[in-house]
């Protein structure tokens, strides 16, 4: 089951974008595969992120957050090529609701709002923010997501796969180590785990 509305979920999916059922959306991706593996899916879109009311709308889950910013990084939403703000350019009027760096602010905002045991969270993310890397944004050298969000586990690429296994392993009580395609700042993390998986 899939469901924007409701509790009792096993695993809820924020996005920076629409939810769309269909191949072209990420979270409509990710939430079909789990969906398939027999997990109750809930899916936050596009959340007010400076209110906590849209993140705590569908409960806690029962296994884990997942975060996404979407297909698109958010500063490539937000921002054109030279660093004009997208929302003051007179050729494209356009107004995205998505916070610049949007992974971050999800997974910390989740963190925050969640405190209490049982919320691991995974965050998913493109290949170059697992290191150490150059951001063009800020011209400057950046540390990896993963440290930023403060999340349990970094999953990058597509994701689907690796959140699949994430949530057979926290549904079976096991680590997380040796999942293919992920990131993890420190040892292994069982179920209980406090903060968010991206």
């Amino acid at each position: 089951m899939i469901a924007t509305k409701g509790t009792g979920f096993d695993i809820i999916l924020v996005s920076g974008e629409p939810y769309a059922d269909h191949p072209l959306s990420p979270v409509g991706m990710i939430a079909r595969v789990l969906d398939a593996e027999g997990y109750k899916v809930g899916v936050i879109d596009r959340p007010d992120w400076r209110t906590k009311e849209d993140f705590l709308r569908l409960g806690r889950p029962r296994l884990f957050f997942g975060v996404t910013s979407g297909s698109i990084d958010s500063l490539l939403v937000n921002y054109t090529p030279l660093k004009r703000e997208r929302a003051r350019d007179p050729n494209a009027p356009f107004q995205s609701r998505m916070p610049d760096r949007a992974v971050i602010v999800y997974a910390n905002r989740i963190r925050s709002f969640t405190r209490a045991p049982g919320s691991s969270s995974a965050a998913s993310r493109p290949p170059s923010g697992v290191f150490a890397h150059y951001d063009y944004w800020g011209d400057d050298v950046r540390r990896s997501i993963l440290l930023d969000a403060r999340a349990d586990i970094l999953v990058y690429g597509p994701g689907e796969l690796q959140a699949a296994e994430i949530a057979r392993r926290l549904d079976r009580g096991r680590d997380l180590d040796g999942i293919r395609g992920h990131a993890s700042s420190g040892p292994s993390r069982r179920r209980g785990a406090r903060h968010p998986v991206l």
